[in-house]
């Protein structure tokens, strides 16, 4: 069986995507997703009908006192094409200004975890493995890019046989 690299990662807002504090970042979305369409590695990311990623509604249970939770969600190849993307180019260069953006986040922001090749992950996957993380760490149920795990033939699923961290 083939395995892809599910990741989620989310950001809550310091202003609604309508105020000119955030005008940079969404003069940006498109041409940074462009990018990402395109990079090397790249299978599918979470988008609207419409194509707009910012519409997605999910982890309102995590938007606190904020203007809101943005969601960027996609599916890769491998690690090795996430990191190559989202450390190099003009996407490192609009991570380096997410301060301006987003509120700091003391837990958990990014989630990976390997998916049958061919699934898209629902934002429902993707707040359950946020939420793993942040309860238990980096585990093959959900890691981050500092300490990933392999895919070792098998997707790790809670209470099933193989799963290698305890609840």
């Amino acid at each position: 069986m083939a395995y892809e690299l599910a990741q989620v990662n989310i950001g809550r807002l310091v202003a609604p995507l309508t105020d000119p504090q955030l005008r940079d970042f969404v003069d940006n979305l498109e041409p940074v997703n462009a990018l990402a369409d395109a990079a090397p590695g790249f299978v599918w990311r979470l988008q609207t009908e419409d194509g707009d990623a910012t519409a997605v509604r999910a982890f309102e249970w995590d938007a606190g006192d904020s203007a809101g939770v943005l969601v960027n969600m996609s599916v890769w190849r491998s690690v090795a094409d996430l990191a190559a993307y989202a450390y190099s180019g003009a996407h490192r260069e609009i991570l380096r200004r997410r301060r301006e953006w987003f509120e700091r986040m003391s837990e958990a922001v990014t989630a990976l975890w390997w998916v049958h090749a061919g699934h898209r992950p629902s934002t429902a996957e993707a707040e359950d493995r946020i939420r793993h993380l942040r309860a238990h760490g980096p585990t093959p149920y959900a890691f981050t890019l500092k300490q990933t795990f392999a895919q070792e033939g098998k997707v790790p699923e809670p209470g099933r046989p193989g799963w290698l961290c305890p609840a």
